[in-house]
Parts: structure tokens; sequence; C-alpha cells
């Protein structure tokens, strides 16, 4: 067995490894010559050596099986997930089944204006910590090359077919590595060969920081294992029982590894295989866990992780490596080719990826960079979001740490929802679903949850954290948390809105009865039961409140977390409501509870502007600890809500405005990622460029140690640094792309209401609108020449150009209608 004590030598053998090897290389030439210099550098990520760091490395994902490539020419090291291997196990929802006797207590403390008081009475009001996402493992592949100099390396990602290739020579044979991960056979496959007959010599070898036995045979090499049934988030410093491993408990993997040569023998070499005097040869990986749902022990009600990935093996193994990447190709593409973007001419020069972001740092134009980031985030999506009930985590489905950052969880105060913010526009609908399903497991432990803590018998609620397990708790461990980030409750309320999102954009009137609304009145009705009036003004409230992550600092000078009728909550509220009240209207059920929402929504506390001219984050116009706050979730109502609009509410609008100018632009990779969002709401598409361009600042990797004051940016794989690497602004700046060209509501469609001075000219194909709409548009000069319009379901809608022109057309169901301006 090998246990976790081995991190610092095996994470540190991969970067002694690579170092060593990049020493010894004396010449590399920029590419391949002309024939690898690919002019489409809207689609492919290339690079003149192997990966050193882990945000250097090439990606790939079905939805389930993540990743890491390095392709090392001595030594390729290839990070493996597993979107469903997790710590832990089904969450305990009577963890803290007294909490809500402390509600009562705290709120008089607010009423008495307390908030020291109500800063510690809040710490009552936590449970534990959510579970981490386990890395897999590696798998080395070790390569016996003659001795001489490596030449003409080449490595890229291919993201119109989710395949990535290494290529080099050796003593003048060529080699030649292709990787991609299928999703309809459910494995990875690595196709390597070699120019000279006999040439390829390698050994395949498998390492992980989880417990696991190694059982090398003939041709196959299987791994089974578990995960740790505790993994403590990695903020909380370094303890001997930060990470619990028990036989008995926790979700079990299984890894089958097999060569299939042409040419040559395979052999088995202690505890690896290999292939030795070969030319070509396939390599399959199939991965599988026991998790068998949220609610199901991983260890005794499971999955049996060894037979699923057997079978898998099985199947896959059997097929030509021609079928298989048929497959691959057609499955994949049913989904990125869906969407295509055009920003016009480039004199950029075609560049390794880092130099081109290094370049591109420096002011220089790239109109295909930025597309290849937009794309890149759909590529991502699609790659990590096919799991039911399994969304992407922090940080997708790739992660090498047992102790990840911020435990690679689902961090719901803004991070899993911004994963998602570009689901419906880019036409990936599908891929929404993982988080839609997912909503419905939180909305069951959230009944607990509404219950326990809240003392609340109608509806469910999450808070700030989540997991695989659903866990819906406030977290603090039992008290020992900050409120500021610990008791935040508006987590289900901000999830419900996805609900309503997915059905504006798909018009699917049986899936809103049947699942979406169910939960989305579950979130309303904690919600409606958690108001109370403030004594004030007898407004409707929360309380207690706080802001996601931000500070108060009262007229007395007190910085504290905890208040009442926060400006988030009830923007938050607002949406939840008016969206319940809509789907009930549709469907034409609950009038009463409409009547309810109706009532409510007057009375809650409206929006205030404070005497910056800002909107007002707090309920008294109190200054911010920190006025650059990484947050702005007091915006929500500009985005991704819709209750603030230059249009039907310009002096909210200008206020929004005025607080983004306050917070300024420097700010962390996915908080860059919503304020370009919410710039292009406010139609300024000017600045959205502008702080579209800062995010893909170019970012070193961050090796053994983050560098968390280095401010947000890209990674030379183009993987999003908060820092540390968090895929939400890959995201966030991917729909904020969609967002400049086409922003909508249930009656327009906005065209080109943030586009920037930069993307004067250009075209788009197969963006998507509320109304079941998805939108061609071509053009010039910074207007609108020629739009298609095709109809999912049937209707009517208004179409405005950005420079305040319409047309109301009519698009009957399943065609299009075409209009030039």
């Amino acid at each position: 067995m090998i246990g976790i004590n081995e991190i610092t030598t095996f994470t540190d053998s991969i970067t002694i490894i690579n170092r060593l090897f990049m020493k010894s290389i004396t010449t590399l030439l920029a590419v391949f010559t002309t024939c690898f210099a690919h002019a489409q550098s809207t689609h492919t990520l290339w690079f003149d050596r192997p990966a050193e760091f882990f945000e250097e490395t090439l990606v790939h994902g079905n939805g389930r099986i993540g990743a890491s490539v390095f392709g090392g020419v001595t030594v390729d090291s290839v990070f493996l997930n597993d979107a469903t291997l997790w710590s832990g196990g089904p969450v305990d929802r009577e963890m803290n089944p007294d909490a809500h006797t402390w509600l009562p207590t705290i709120r008089e403390a607010l009423a008495n204006e307390d908030y020291p008081a109500a800063d510690s009475l809040n710490k009552h009001l936590q449970g534990s910590f959510s579970q981490s996402f386990a890395p897999l493992g590696t798998m080395f592949l070790n390569f016996q090359h003659e001795k001489g100099e490596v030449k003409n390396y080449y490595r890229e990602l291919d993201i119109e077919q989710a395949v990535s290739t290494v290529r080099y020579e050796v003593n003048g044979v060529k080699f030649q590595r292709e990787y991609f991960i299928s999703a309809p056979d459910s494995v990875m496959v690595i196709r390597l060969w070699s120019s000279k007959k006999g040439a390829l010599n390698f050994d395949l070898g498998f390492k992980s920081l989880l417990h696991y036995v190694l059982l090398p045979k003939e041709k196959l090499l299987t791994v089974n294992g578990y995960a740790p049934y505790h993994a403590e988030p990695n903020y909380r410093g370094k303890s001997p029982d930060a990470v619990k491993f028990d036989e008995g408990r926790g979700t079990r993997f299984s890894a089958y590894f097999s060569i299939k040569n042409k040419g040559g023998e395979v052999v088995k070499n202690g505890s690896n295989i290999g292939l030795r005097n070969g030319t070509e040869a396939l390599i399959f990986v199939s991965i599988a866990t026991s998790f068998n749902g949220f609610d199901k022990d991983p260890a005794t009600e499971g999955k049996d992780a060894a037979a699923i990935g057997e079978r898998n093996l099985k199947n896959a193994s059997g097929k030509t490596y021609a079928d298989l990447r048929k497959a691959h190709l057609k499955d994949y593409n049913t989904f990125f080719k869906r969407v295509s973007l055009d920003l016009g001419p480039t004199d950029a020069l075609n560049l390794p990826t880092d130099e081109r972001l290094k370049r591109y740092a420096e002011g220089y134009e790239d109109k295909n960079l930025e597309i290849l980031y937009f794309q890149y985030g759909r590529y991502l999506l699609i790659s990590s979001s096919r799991t039911p009930g399994v969304p992407a985590n922090l940080q997708g489905i790739w992660n090498p740490y047992i102790r990840p950052p911020w435990s690679s969880n689902y961090t719901i105060n803004i991070n899993a929802e911004e994963n998602y913010w570009l689901a419906e526009t880019t036409n990936l609908s599908e891929l929404h679903q993982p988080l839609l399903t997912f909503i419905k497991n939180v909305a069951t432990t959230g009944a607990a949850t509404a219950r326990n803590f809240y003392g609340l018998e109608k509806g469910w609620v999450a808070c700030h954290n989540s997991d695989i397990w659903a866990m819906s708790n406030p977290v603090g461990d039992f008290g020992k948390g900050d409120p500021v980030w610990a008791n935040w409750n508006m987590g289900g309320t901000w999830l419900s809105t996805h609900l309503w999102e997915h059905f504006t954009f798909t018009q699917d009137t049986a899936w809103l009865r049947n699942e979406g609304y169910p939960l989305m009145k579950g979130a309303a009705e904690f919600c409606l039961a958690w108001l109370v009036m403030d004594k004030a003004h007898q407004y409707l409230i929360t309380s207690p409140s706080t802001s996601p992550e931000n500070k108060y600092v009262t007229a007395e000078g007190y910085h504290g977390a905890t208040f009442y009728g926060g400006t988030a909550d009830l923007a938050m509220i607002r949406e939840c409501f008016a969206q319940n009240i809509a789907a009930a209207q549709k469907l034409n059920l609950d009038a009463d509870f409409q009547r309810q929402l109706q009532a409510a929504l007057v009375q809650l506390y409206p929006y205030q502007i404070s005497r910056t001219g800002g909107l007002q984050e707090w309920y008294y116009d109190w200054q911010d600890e920190d006025p650059q706050h990484r947050h702005q979730s007091h915006l929500f109502g500009l985005h991704p809500g819709h209750s603030i609009t230059p249009e039907e509410s310009p002096t909210l609008a200008d206020a929004c405005r005025k607080t983004l100018e306050i917070k300024g632009d420097e700010t962390t990779g996915w908080s860059k990622g919503w304020r370009i969002n919410l710039w292009a709401r406010l139609h300024d598409g000017n600045r959205a460029y502008k702080m579209y361009r800062e995010l893909l600042r170019f970012v070193p990797p961050d090796g053994l140690k983050t560098n968390y004051q280095r401010g947000g940016g890209t990674y030379p794989n183009l993987f999003d640094a908060h820092p540390p690497f968090q895929i939400d602004g890959n995201f966030g700046g991917a729909a904020a792309v969609a967002e400049m060209l086409i922003q909508s509501d249930d009656r327009r469609i906005y065209l080109l209401p943030a586009l920037p001075d930069a993307w004067r000219n250009g075209s788009v194909k197969g963006l998507c609108a509320r109304g079941g709409f998805v939108i061609d548009m071509d053009w010039k000069d910074g207007k609108v020449v020629k739009v298609k319009v095709f109809s999912r379901v049937g209707g009517t809608v208004k179409l405005v150009s950005g420079d305040g022109s319409s047309w109301d057309v009519e698009v009957k169901q399943g065609e299009s209608l075409e209009v030039v301006w």
C-alpha cells in the first residue's frame, strides 16, 4: 500500500525529471517546419517543449475521466482524475440538530445593533467542512530512446478534435503520440508510433497519493484502491490527521492500463508493463469508481468499480484506433461545432501559446487568441461536465493534489454557478444537466439543513460550500469558522435561478413541470419563511445576513460580517420570487403561492444608493472594509440576474457602474470573468474588452508553491489563474464573450450590445438566446448587416441592434428567418 507521505517525493520527482530533461536539449526548433505551423490558431494550443508544471499540461476529458498530459520525451507523466472520486461519504444531515435554537438570540443581538455579539453567536449556526475532490494518480511512460539529440519537438492540443499530439526526433527517428479520451467508449486512448521499425521501447507505470495495490500481468496493469474517508481543507494548515484512510471506508477506484502492440513484445517489468522493439502501439486507460449517488455509502453500497473498468477496457480494446477516433470525433463535434466565431483578420505571429500570451500582454493584437480562449472555455465544459449529478468543480476535473486548493469543491457563493454561465448561451445546454441534477441532490439534504440550522419546515437551503455528497450546511467546523465566509446561506437561492435560465433557453415545459419548478418552489419557500420585518422601515429583510466574504465597517469603527438586510441576499430572493411567479404562470399552477410571492416582492427592502454613488452593499450606508474586494455579490441583479438593466432601471445601473469603478479592474481570475459580464450588461464593450485582455494576462506556472498575490490572469495552458488554477475564470470569460455579442430577455434579443471597437468586423454562428432562439450574425464597421434567427419552438421576438434599430420577427418552429439590416 502507498500512502500520503509520498506527496513530496512524487511531485518533486516529476519536476526534477522534466528539468533534467530540458537541460539535456540543446537545440529546439520553434516548430516542426512550416507544415506543422498551423494557421488555424483559433483552435490550437501548441508548445515547443514538454510541460514542466501542471499549469503547462494539455488537458483532456470525457465529462468523467480527466487527464493532464505533460508530453515528456524521456518520461511522459499523465495526471489522472475521475469526476466521481472524492473523499468522504454521504453527509450527516443531523450533524447539528439544535443549531436553530440560537437563531432568536442572534436576531435579538442584531435588533440591538450589537454586531460583535451577532458575529460571535452566528458561529453556532455552523457544521462540518466539505469533502475534497481526489487525484486518482499518475501514469508514467518511461521511454528508452537511443542516445542522441532531441530535435523538432512539438506539442499541441487541437480543441476542434479534442486530440493532443506530441512529435519529436531522436537520431533521425521520428516519434509521435496522440491522446484523446472517448465519451462513447469511456476510455483514454494513446497511440504511439515510430518511423523506424523496432524503435519504440517504453515502460508503463502508475503511482498514486491514495491507497492502492498494483497487479501487473501480461499486457495489462490493474490498480485497485480507495480514497480517504476524510480530507481536511488545505487552508486549515498542516495536521497529522488531515487525510484519513480506512480500508473499510471511502470510494473505491479501479484503473486498467493495457498495451496493444504492432510489432515488438509486450513485457512485464516488475510493477510495470512495457513494450520492447515495437513500431506502433495503443495504450488503453479505463477508470471507474464505486460512487453510486450522493446518498449511498461508496464502500458498502457502491458500484463494482473493477467490473465497470474491466468491461469498458474489453469493449474498447476490441476496436481499431480508426473506429475509436471516429466515434470520439463524432460525439465531441456534436457539441463543439455548434458555435463558430470570426473577429476578422489578424497580424499576430504564430507563436507557442505561452509566448503568444506574453506578446498579447504587451498590448499586441491577437484576435485569434481571443477566439481560442472563448472556444477553450467551451472545450473545457464539454470535457468536464457530462456526469449526472456531478458538475464541474473548482478545478473542473483536473486536480493532482490530495488536499487541493479550497478542496476543489463546489463553492456556491459564485464559483460553481459561474462555471455554467456559458452553458446555455454558447449552445451547450445538455452540459448544464450535471449542475441541474446536482441541485436536486442538494435540495434533498437542504431540506434537513433548513430544519436543523434555521428552524424552517418548508423548502430547502444551501450555503457557501458543497461537494459530491450534496452537502448543504453552513461550514466552519462547528463554530471555528469566520462568519464572513462560513455562514452565508443563499447558495440554494442562487442555484435555483439556473433552473429557470435553462427553461428560458430551451422552452421545455415538460422539464419545467416535472423537474425545474418543484426545486424552484422549494428554494422560494425557504426564502419566504426566512424573511422578517425590519424594525426601521417595515420592509422584509434577511436576518442574520452576510455578504459573501466581504466585511463592513460601522460608524463606530467595528469591522464585522453579520448584519441584516444584505443587498446580495435580497437581490437573489428578488430573482427567485420573480422566476417562481413566471414559472407558475407558465404552468398554470399555485395561484395562492404566486400571490404570496408577489406580496413579498413589493415589501422587500429596496436597493439603496450609497453616498459614494455606488450600489449599497449593506443595509446601512457603511464603508466596505475592502472597497476593491473581489466579490461583487450585491450586483447580482445586474448579472447574472435581470432586476437591474440600463433600459429599465438606469439609475440603479449607473450605481452598479460606479461600484465597479470604485472596485477597479485588478482582481482574481474568476472575479475578472464576472466583472467582464457586468460591464457587458452595462453595454460598455470597451471596458469589458479591456478586462478581457487583462484576463488573458500571462501568469507563470505556480510549481510547488502558489503566489496568491500575483493577481488573476492565464497560465501557459490557458487555465485561469485565480491564482492558483480555478476553472471558473475560463468559463466566466467565455460567457462574457457571448454576453458582449448577444443578450436577451423574454421579449427581446439585443445584437452587439457591448461590441468593443477592437471587434469592428466579424461574424458568429450558433449563439443562443432566451425564447428558444439560435442566432447567426454578421457585422461590419460595428453594425449588424445580417442576422439569421432559428427557432426551436416557434415564436415572436424583437431584434434590437446596438445602434438602436429594431425588427419584430416571427419564426415558425424548426425554421429560420434571415434579416438583412
